[in-house]
């Protein structure tokens, strides 16, 4: 395959994951106002963790609640809002069409019209929670068609591993905010305060549901932390994304025939920071250990453009 072919299909799908986590951030932004009489520190903090704070404030200077969730959801100065990230997406897959079965390709299609219609204007309090169900949804369809009408080639493979990679650094990302983020102090450890942003984080990744199924009703942060870092099962925790990184990155060396550098990356990943138990991951502290895990996503990232000659 061309270089530039896999670069737009990791590409594409890397965008296409990260407007739906746009989203999932903009819904912790809102939770989090639920518990705090105000809001405007707490955006702040989501703008952070989001990566768009700097190029926020160079527009907009004070940080409010509306200007932060116009910011992520529809403003073409931030490359990483939902509509500058869609449009990259389909910009994308019409480089790579003939690589794409027509369901794909109509999927990111529709998804790109649909969401610039429905943000031509801004979004509104009471149509915000459609909306950012409209972009999960959306991510959504794409996702069905690519799993239903795709060989399992090496296409695919890059198509999943843009996927797999922006996942995982997004739910390091929520996980983060919790952490870095959320406790106005350090007393408020254990506290129902710190209950409940825990809970925000798992009902954020969608993983109420399967959570309890693992460990009951109760939620306790020690066994959210562990589900969303370790639970192999679980879709979108940490362990979920690297195996699956690793496993197509393993499908590509059997089809080329050569393993590459970024195979590296990933086993380091799983065997040096996965395979930390929770307990030492918490004493040695778990914001220190999710920045560990993003720059190693990021060296990922780097590699397998490297790797695979994206720009070539």
């Amino acid at each position: 395959m061309l270089g530039k072919t896999a670069g737009g299909l990791y590409w594409m799908f890397r965008y296409l994951e990260r407007s739906e986590n746009t989203a999932r951030m903009v819904e912790v932004g809102q939770r989090i106002a639920l518990t705090r009489s105000s809001d405007d520190d707490e955006w702040a903090s989501v703008l952070q963790a989001a990566g768009t704070y700097d190029g926020y404030l160079a527009k907009h200077g004070e940080v409010t609640r509306d200007q932060s969730i116009d910011w992520m959801l529809r403003d073409r100065d931030n490359p990483s809002s939902v509509l500058s990230v869609m449009g990259a997406a389909r910009d994308n897959a019409r480089v790579v069409r003939t690589a794409l079965t027509r369901e794909v390709w109509e999927a990111v299609n529709e998804a790109w019209i649909t969401l610039k219609s429905a943000m031509a204007r801004k979004v509104s309090d009471r149509d915000l929670q459609d909306m950012l169900a409209m972009i999960r949804q959306r991510s959504a369809f794409v996702r069905g068609a690519t799993h239903g009408t795709m060989l399992r080639n090496d296409i695919y493979d890059f198509c999943r591993m843009g996927m797999f990679c922006e996942r995982a650094d997004s739910t390091a990302r929520i996980l983060d905010v919790k952490y870095f983020v959320l406790l106005p102090s350090a007393s408020a450890v254990g506290s129902r305060l710190d209950d409940v942003q825990w809970e925000m984080i798992l009902r954020t990744v969608s993983g109420v549901g399967a959570y309890q199924m693992r460990f009951g009703q109760q939620l306790r942060p020690r066994e959210i932390a562990e589900f969303l870092i370790h639970d192999r099962a679980m879709p979108r925790s940490l362990a979920f994304c690297a195996h699956k990184l690793c496993e197509n990155l393993e499908y590509l060396a059997e089809d080329y025939g050569q393993r590459m550098p970024s195979h590296e990356i990933v086993e380091e990943m799983r065997a040096k920071l996965l395979a930390r138990p929770i307990d030492r991951i918490f004493e040695t502290g778990l914001h220190e250990f999710l920045v560990d895990f993003q720059g190693c996503i990021g060296r990922l990232n780097q590699q397998v453009e490297i790797d695979y000659r994206f720009y070539r």
